[in-house]
């Protein structure tokens, strides 16, 4: 694709996005613009509200919610404290084994909760009577291992128990209906392209009452946070009220990127990136590793986290996560990527024997 092409021209074989993903060209230009604006001091509000407000709303349509029922942030663990800060003492709160530290920490720190850890797989199963929350991710860091979510969606209403999914490994590629969930995070500079700094949070209307806005600012008043922004505010009526104070520049950035993620569209994307982690997996298997077949653009290889040096001394940049060497394929990656890291890994796994 052409726009794919205008827009990335990275000098590795780079298969990393589960980590950092890479910056359109785009979004390096807004950036650029915007601290060269702020450096003459011709930067306005307008300016910046006016990105916000884009990548709200292009955040919003990416994942099939209302724009009011997003809110902006920097980084996922303040956002997944408000849902914990709401949750009554002694509340059962159900996550999944290797969970990323990010959605697991904010409940931890509260001590007063009752947290259980159960298998990725039984995710669903272990939602009982006494569960307030689950927690989990819609694709896992570690391994990209996909829970039933349907089965999970069920399994809370049947119980009455309220939802959270970070999307931060998912958004961009993976189908995503928020509304779907009581309540979803998303750390934007992964899949979805943006400058590191950019976080939202979407919130169901009827699940709002559980959200606490412990990080509340003058960001978090009223409608338009610049009207007042001195003493007690009141506090928006829609899910701004969770905003916290933006990082300007990021958001200049995130506007752009979001909007080429919508460009390209999100199934596009999504076939083509699971496309490549097929091939992949079909070629680990030919050289001997056992991968199990997943939805998911993400392929973790056990135990050979150890190669991770070696791949990136021949180009290749991959991520030791646990034991395994782990491998996301997104929308500028291509066959000639898969066949080269094969190669690699055939010479490789061959010498380490």
């Amino acid at each position: 694709m052409d726009l794919i092409k205008q827009q990335f021209a990275p000098e590795t074989t780079y298969l990393n996005t589960a980590s950092m993903g890479l910056t359109p060209a785009r979004t390096v230009s807004a950036v650029r613009r915007g601290a060269e604006t702020m450096a003459a001091g011709l930067m306005t509000v307008p300016t910046l509200v006016g990105a916000e407000e884009s990548a709200r709303a292009s955040f919003a349509r990416l994942v099939g919610t209302e724009t009011d029922r997003v809110a902006l942030g920097s980084v996922v663990s303040p956002m997944v404290g408000a849902v914990a800060a709401g949750l009554p003492p002694g509340a059962e709160v159900l996550l999944a084994e290797r969970e990323f530290t990010s959605l697991v920490q904010p409940f931890v720190v509260r001590d007063d909760l009752s947290l259980r850890f159960v298998p990725l797989d039984r995710i669903a199963e272990e939602v009982g009577p006494r569960t307030e929350l689950v927690a989990v991710s819609a694709v896992q860091s570690v391994d990209g291992g996909v829970p039933d979510l349907p089965a999970l969606r069920a399994a809370a209403r049947t119980h009455g128990a309220r939802t959270l999914l970070d999307i931060t490994q998912a958004a961009g590629w993976f189908p995503i209906v928020a509304d779907d969930w009581d309540y979803t995070v998303c750390g934007a500079y992964k899949w979805l392209l943006c400058p590191r700094g950019v976080s939202f949070l979407t919130v169901r209307p009827e699940a709002a009452d559980r959200v606490v806005p412990v990080a509340a600012g003058w960001y978090a008043g009223a409608e338009d946070p610049w009207s007042n922004c001195y003493g007690p505010v009141t506090l928006a009526s829609s899910a701004r009220r969770f905003d916290v104070s933006t990082a300007w520049l990021p958001y200049l950035g995130a506007a752009a990127s979001l909007r080429l993620v919508e460009e390209i569209g999100v199934d596009w994307i999504g076939a083509h990136d699971v496309a490549l982690a097929a091939r992949f997996r079909a070629g680990l298997r030919e050289l001997g590793h056992e991968v199990p077949d997943a939805p998911s653009a993400i392929v973790s290889v056990p135990g050979l986290g150890r190669l991770e040096a070696d791949l990136a001394s021949a180009g290749i940049r991959a991520s030791m996560r646990a034991d395994g060497l782990r491998f996301a394929f997104h929308l500028y990656n291509t066959d000639e990527d898969v066949d080269r890291v094969l190669d690699v890994l055939s010479t490789a796994t061959a010498a380490a024997r």
